[in-house]
C-alpha cells in the first residue's frame, strides 16, 4: 500500500518536569551540548539517508525490544529503515531485549539492598554492561557515550534513593522503567548518525506526549497531545535534509504532575500510533518477530498462519484476550483518525507483507480469523437468592466489582444470574482475598461460588456465522470429550469466548485450529470465483455458509 502524507521534521521540544527547573536546565543544556558534539563527527557513509527528496515524514515505524535486544539487531533495524528509501520515517523504539525487566528486578531488589551495595545489583550490571558493549560494538560518538554512562550511573543513584526510602512508589517505578527507552534511543540515533543518516533522539514527552497522571498506566489526553506533536515535527524551513525522529516509545509526562509516566506494558505500540494520528499519515507499520498477527500463538500451534487483514474490532479483541502482538490500546488513535492503517511486518523477515489492520474488510469469505487462549482465569457464579425479577441486582453485582477495584473479563448474565471471569493479573490484591471480600459483601442477595485454574479460548471470528461455528467447535469439543464451562458472545460481534479447564486449554485450541485452519475450505466470492482458503474441517471436508 502507497504511504503519502503529512508531516515529521524534527524541533526541540520542552525539558520533562521530573526535578527541579535549574535541574532541568542545566540537563538539556548538557543534552544539546552532546548533541553539538556528535554533530562534529566526521561520518563514513554506510547507510543511504531514507527519505532523499521528502520533506515530510510519511510513515512512522516502531521496532519492539526484540528487534533491538543487541548491537547485531539494532544494524538491522537500522538497514530496515535504509531499506525503503522512498519513505522519511519516524522511528519509535522500546527498550533493549529484557531491560524493562531488569529495571523492574532492579527496584524490587533496592528495596531490600544497603546503599552501598546499590551498585552490586546484578540486574543492574547486566544493564550497565548490554548498553556499554553496545555502544562499543556499534561505534557510536564518544559524546553519546559518555552520556549513555551518566545516564546508568543516574539509575544507580535513583535506586539508591529508593534504598533510602524503603519505598517504590507507582511514580518512581515509571521514572525508573523510562531509562530503558531513554537509553536503546540515544545508542540507536548515534549509530545512523556515525553511518551517515541524519537522524535526532526525542523523548516522547518533549515531543508533547502528554498524559493522566495514572503512573504505570497512564492514558494519552489526545486533545493535549496530538496538536503539540504535530506542531513539534513540522517541518523546518530550509532544511535541505530533515533528520529521522528517533523516538522513545512507552513514555509521556503527566499533565499536572510533569513526572515521567508510562502506557502500559507495550505501550510503544501506542506511542507509533498516536505520532501517525498526530501527523496524520495512512499508515504506522509496527515491526514485531513474527510474520504479522497469526491464526493462533505459534508456540501453542506449529502451523499457525499469517492473516493478511484484520479490521481494528478484530485486533483490539485479540489484544484483550491476550494476543502479544499489539498493545490493546494502540487502535484507539487509528480508530479516531478515520483514515489511518496499521501494518504488522516481521524485522526479521522484511519481505513477508504482514498483516494490514484497517476499519473495514471483505468477510464474506471468512469464517475463523484467529483463536486466542487466555490461561489461569477465575470463574465466578454469582446466583440470586431473592425472588426473580427483583431490579437492581445486576447494579449490585458489578458496584461491587467495582469498589473492590477487580477487572472482568467475559460476562454472561440471566435474570437470577450471571457467571463472570477474572484474570488475576488485573486483580488489585490476591484473588482468593478479593473474592473472599467479595462473597461476604455479596451475601445477603446472592450466593458466590468461584473456580480457579480455568482458560478462556476467544474465537476471532466472523459472528454472522455463529450457527455453523458453534456446531463445528462443539463436534471437536465431543469428539475431545472437552467440556465447556461458560460461553459468550460479546457485543462487537468479532468474537465468541468459550471456557474450558484450564489443564485442557492447549489441546483445545489445537484441536480447534485443525478444525478451521488445517483443512481445505471453498468460498464463492460476489464474481463467482471459488478460492482456497485455510479454515476449513480436520478431515479436509470443507465446511461454509
Amino acid at each position: 500500500m502507497p504511504v503519502i502524507a503529512p508531516a515529521c521534521p524534527i524541533l526541540r521540544g520542552r525539558a520533562v518536569a521530573t526535578s527541579s527547573a535549574p535541574v532541568a536546565r542545566k540537563r538539556s543544556a548538557l543534552r544539546g551540548a552532546v548533541i553539538a558534539k556528535a554533530a562534529t563527527v566526521d561520518a563514513p557513509r554506510k547507510f543511504q539517508q531514507p527519505g532523499q527528496g521528502v520533506k515530510q515524514v510519511n510513515v512512522v515505524y516502531k521496532f519492539g525490544g526484540s528487534s533491538v535486544r543487541d548491537a547485531e539487531r539494532m544494524r538491522e533495524v537500522a538497514d530496515i529503515i535504509c531499506s525503503f528509501p522512498q519513505y522519511l520515517p519516524c522511528v519509535v523504539l522500546s527498550a533493549m531485549g529484557k531491560t524493562t525487566n531488569m529495571l523492574l528486578e532492579c527496584g524490587e531488589l533496592a528495596l531490600k539492598t544497603p546503599t552501598d551495595q546499590i551498585g552490586d545489583l546484578a540486574p543492574l550490571k547486566n544493564i550497565r554492561k548490554l548498553h556499554l558493549d553496545t555502544c562499543d560494538e556499534l561505534g557510536v560518538e564518544a559524546a553519546v557515550r559518555t552520556e549513555v554512562d551518566r545516564m546508568v550511573n543516574e539509575l544507580q543513584q535513583l535506586l539508591i534513593g529508593i534504598s533510602i526510602m524503603q519505598d517504590l512508589t507507582p511514580r518512581a517505578k515509571d521514572s525508573l522503567v523510562s531509562f530503558g527507552e531513554r537509553l536503546s534511543t540515544r545508542i540507536f540515533a548515534s549509530y545512523m548518525r556515525v553511518n551517515g543518516v541524519a537522524a535526532r533522539q526525542h523523548d516522547a514527552w518533549e515531543l508533547g506526549m502528554t498524559t493522566t497522571d495514572d503512573f504505570t498506566n497512564a492514558d494519552v489526553i489526545y486533545e493535549a497531545s496530538l496538536p503539540a506533536i504535530k506542531k513539534a515535527l513540522a517541518p523546518a524551513p530550509g532544511t535541505a535534509q530533515p533528520e529521522v525522529p528517533i523516538v522513545t516509545g512507552f513514555l509521556g509526562r503527566g499533565q499536572n504532575t510533569g513526572a515521567v509516566t508510562t502506557l502500559g506494558r507495550g505501550g510503544s505500540d501506542l506511542t507509533a500510533t498516536v505520532l501517525g494520528a498526530a501527523l496524520e499519515l495512512p499508515e504506522v507499520q509496527v515491526w514485531k518477530d513474527v510474520d504479522g498477527v497469526l491464526t493462533s500463538d505459534p508456540r501453542i500451534v506449529p502451523s499457525t498462519k499469517p492473516v493478511n487483514e484484520l479490521t481494528f474490532e478484530e485486533a483490539t479483541e485479540l489484544a484483550y484476550f491476550g494476543a502479544q502482538v499489539l498493545h490493546p490500546q494502540a487502535m484507539q488513535p487509528a480508530i479516531r483518525s478515520g483514515k489511518m492503517n496499521v501494518r504488522v511486518k516481521n524485522s526479521y523477515n522484511r519481505t513477508a507483507p504482514g498483516t494490514i489492520i484497517s476499519a473495514t474488510r471483505p468477510m464474506d469469505c471468512t469464517v475463523v480469523t484467529s483463536i486466542v487462549l487466555k490461561s489461569n482465569v477465575t470463574l465466578v457464579d454469582i446466583i440470586s437468592t431473592r425472588m426473580m425479577g427483583q431490579y437492581g441486582f445486576l447494579s449490585t453485582v458489578f458496584d461491587a466489582f467495582r469498589r473492590h477495584k477487580i477487572s472482568v473479563d467475559v460476562v454472561a448474565t440471566s435474570e437470577v444470574s450471571v457467571s463472570l471471569t477474572l484474570d488475576p493479573k488485573k486483580v488489585a490484591g490476591a484473588v482468593e482475598d478479593e473474592l473472599t471480600q467479595l462473597s461476604q459483601e455479596l451475601e445477603k442477595i446472592a450466593a458466590v461460588s468461584f473456580r480457579k485454574n480455568l482458560a478462556i479460548l476467544s474465537l476471532i471470528c466472523n459472528v454472522e456465522k455463529t450457527s455453523e461455528i458453534l456446531m463445528r467447535a462443539f463436534s471437536v469439543f465431543q469428539r475431545e470429550n472437552i467440556n465447556v464451562l461458560m460461553m459468550s458472545q460479546g457485543a462487537s460481534k468479532t468474537n465468541i469466548s468459550l471456557v474450558v479447564d484450564g489443564a485442557r486449554g492447549v489441546e483445545a485450541v489445537q484441536a480447534l485450529h485443525r478444525e478451521f485452519f488445517d483443512g481445505p475450505s471453498v468460498c464463492s466470492t460476489n464474481s463467482g470465483v471459488t478460492v482456497g482458503l485455510g479454515n476449513g474441517n480436520g478431515n479436509g471436508n470443507g465446511s461454509h455458509n
